[in-house]
């Protein structure tokens, strides 16, 4: 997802934030939310059903996000037949960065100032709520 915004301030993280989890709230949906402006984490919620571990799938696939400025199954996409060579490849860790979908990068004329990340459901699932989210 390649949407670019003319401006994208806290007040429409919070908006896109309480959306979201209206959305996974309405519908039981087990994820952990984070939306970050530059390196500062400005949203965040924990639905039931996650735990520590979702902070930190979040975590790794917006590094994912900044690294690529793609969504995470679009890092996946071009870089998972790497395997495990891709850590190599890129020297980065396993432990910073996941090929893995729900974190999709937030664009402000072109370019990448921010990311939206959910954990908790298939990657696929989570990748499409994360770009719900943005769409909203």
């Amino acid at each position: 997802m390649r949407t670019s915004f003319d401006s994208f301030t806290l007040r429409d993280a919070w908006r896109i934030g309480v959306t979201l989890v209206q959305r996974c709230i309405d519908e039981k949906l087990p994820v952990t939310i984070g939306i970050w402006l530059g390196e500062q984490r400005i949203f965040h919620c924990a639905n039931e059903g996650t735990s520590a571990d979702n902070d930190a799938w979040i975590e790794r696939k917006a590094n994912s996000v900044r690294r690529f400025e793609c969504s995470s199954i679009e890092a996946h996409k071009k870089f998972g037949d790497l395997g495990l060579d891709f850590y190599t490849w890129f020297g980065v860790s396993p432990a910073d960065y996941a090929l893995a979908g729900g974190a999709v990068p937030i664009f402000v004329r072109g370019s990448l100032v921010g990311v939206i990340a959910v954990s908790g459901l298939e990657s696929s699932e989570d990748h499409e709520l994360a770009c719900w989210a943005l769409a909203q």
